[in-house]
C-alpha cells in the first residue's frame, strides 16, 4: 500500500527547519567552539558548503527518484544494491543515535534536577508522546513541527535582541587556529546541517515530489544557516571563544537572567521539534529497507487509516526508548556526524551518474574530509558500526 501524499512546499520547508535548528542551535556551537575557538564562523561556512552540495545531490536524487527511504534508494538505484544499503545502514544507525540525544535534550532543559529513575522515565514518555504523533498521520507531524518551529525562532528572536543589547566580551571574532580544529569543528556543526535529508525520507508522502523537493531542501538549508550564523556572531560578540566553549548552554548564559528560562523553554520545544522529524526520517527509511528486504518485511506494514509506517515507527521509537533510558548519548553527535557523513557521501557518488557533477564531486570530497577529521573514537565507532551492517549484508548474500 502506497504512502499518501499530503506535504506540500510550506509544510516540507517547515519539516526540514525543525530538524536542523533544534540540533544546530542548542547542541554543536560548544563542542564545535571546544575545537575551532574564534575559527568557529569558518567553520560553519565550510560546513555549510558541504550541506549545499550534499543538499543539492539529494534535491535532484529526490526529483528522479520520488520514493521513501532517500539515499538509500538513490544508492540502490544509481550505485547498486550494497550502497544503498550501506546509506540506509548508516542513516538508521546514525539517525537512533540522534533521536536519543535529542530526548536526553529535551529532559536536560525541561527538567534540569530530574534525577533517576524519573529523568528515564520522563524520556520514555517523551518518546511515546512523539511516536503516538507520527503513528496517527503525517500530516498531524507537520502542523506539530510547524508549531514548534515558529515558537523556537520566536525565541531565538528575542534571545538574538537581548544579546545584541548587551555588552562584548572583546577578543577576536574570526581567527585561524589551524585546518584540524577547524575541520573537526565544520564535522561537528554538520550534525545541526544534516536534517534536510529528512525531506529526501519523506519522496512518497510529498505533493508533486519532482517539484516541491528539490525547492524545499536548498529553502529550509538556507532559512537555518541565516539563523546559524546571526547567532553565531551574536555569541561570539557576547561570551566570546572561550566562554561559549565552557558554556552547556550558550545561548541562556548569554541573554540576561529573566529571559534564561524562557530561552531553556525554547530549546526543550526545539529538541522536540528535531527529535519528532528525526523519528519520521528513521522510520521511513527502515520502511524502504523492510520493503526491500534488508530488515523484517514484518515492518514494512503501512496502516490502512493513517497511511504511515506505523510497525517502522513503533520498532523505531522503541529502540530510542530504551537507549534514551539506559545510556547517556551526548557523545553521540560525533557518532551521528560520521554516519550521516557517510549516507551523504554516497548520495554525491550517486549523484556522479547525473549532469552537472561539479557540486557532487566537491560534496563527496567535503563528506570524506569531514568525516575523518572528527574525534577518533567517533570515527572508530563509526567504522565499526558501518562494518557491521556491512558483513551481515554480505552474510545475507551468502545465504541466498
Amino acid at each position: 500500500m502506497p504512502l499518501a501524499r499530503r506535504l506540500g512546499l510550506a509544510d516540507a520547508v517547515f519539516l526540514g527547519l525543525g530538524s536542523m535548528i533544534g540540533a544546530g542551535v542548542f547542541a554543536a556551537f560548544a563542542p564545535a567552539a571546544r575545537a575551532a575557538g574564534a575559527g568557529l564562523l569558518l567553520a560553519l561556512v565550510l560546513a555549510s558548503v558541504v550541506a549545499y552540495c550534499n543538499a543539492m545531490s539529494s534535491a535532484r536524487l529526490a526529483a528522479i527518484h520520488p520514493e521513501s527511504g532517500g539515499t538509500y534508494v538513490y544508492g540502490r538505484e544509481r550505485l547498486g544494491e550494497f550502497w544503498g544499503y550501506l546509506a540506509g545502514w548508516g542513516f538508521i544507525t546514525g539517525k537512533t543515535a540522534s533521536c536519543a540525544a535529542m530526548t536526553l535534550t529535551v529532559v536536560a532543559y525541561a527538567a534540569p534536577g530530574l534525577g533517576q529513575p524519573w529523568r528515564s522515565a520522563l524520556a520514555v514518555a517523551v518518546v511515546a508522546a512523539l511516536t503516538a504523533v507520527n503513528y496517527f498521520g503525517v500530516h498531524r507531524s507537520a502542523l506539530a513541527t510547524r508549531v514548534i518551529v515558529t515558537c523556537t525562532l520566536l525565541v531565538l528572536t528575542a534571545a538574538a535582541v537581548a544579546m545584541a543589547a548587551g555588552p562584548a566580551a572583546g577578543g577576536p571574532l574570526i581567527a585561524w587556529p589551524g585546518a584540524g580544529g577547524v575541520l573537526e569543528a565544520a564535522g561537528l556543526l554538520f550534525f545541526a546541517f544534516a536534517g534536510y535529508a529528512r525531506l529526501a525520507t519523506l519522496g512518497e508522502e510529498v505533493r508533486d515530489p519532482a517539484r516541491t523537493i528539490p525547492r524545499a531542501i536548498p529553502l529550509a538549508l538556507g532559512l537555518t544557516l541565516v539563523v546559524y550564523a546571526a547567532l553565531a556572531v551574536l555569541l561570539l560578540v557576547r561570551l566570546g571563544p572561550a566562554a561559549l566553549a565552557a558554556s552547556p548552554d550558550p545561548i541562556a548564559a548569554a541573554v540576561p537572567g529573566w529571559l534564561a528560562p524562557v530561552v531553556r523553554v525554547g530549546a526543550a520545544l526545539a529538541a522536540l521539534g528535531s527529535l519528532l522529524a528525526l523519528i519520521l526520517g528513521v522510520s521511513r527509511t527502515t520502511l524502504a529497507m523492510s520493503r526491500d528486504g534488508h530488515l523484517p518485511r514484518f515492518l514494512a506494514a503501512v496502516h490502512p487509516r493513517y497511511a504511515v509506517p506505523h510497525r517502522a515507527e513503533l520498532a523505531v521509537g522503541l529502540v530510542v526508548a530504551v537507549l534514551a533510558a539506559s545510556l547517556d548519548l551526548r557523545a553521540a553527535i560525533g557518532f551521528s556526524s560520521f554516519a550521516v557523513l557517510t549516507y551523504y557521501a554516497i548520495a554525491n557518488a550517486a549523484a556522479l551518474t547525473l549532469k552537472g557533477k561539479a557540486r557532487a564531486v566537491l560534496g563527496l570530497a567535503g563528506c570524506v574530509v569531514l568525516a575523518f577529521s572528527l574525534p577518533w573514537p567517533s570515527v572508530v565507532a563509526g567504522v565499526v558500526a558501518l562494518s557491521l551492517g556491512a558483513s551481515a549484508y554480505g552474510v545475507r548474500r551468502i545465504r541466498r
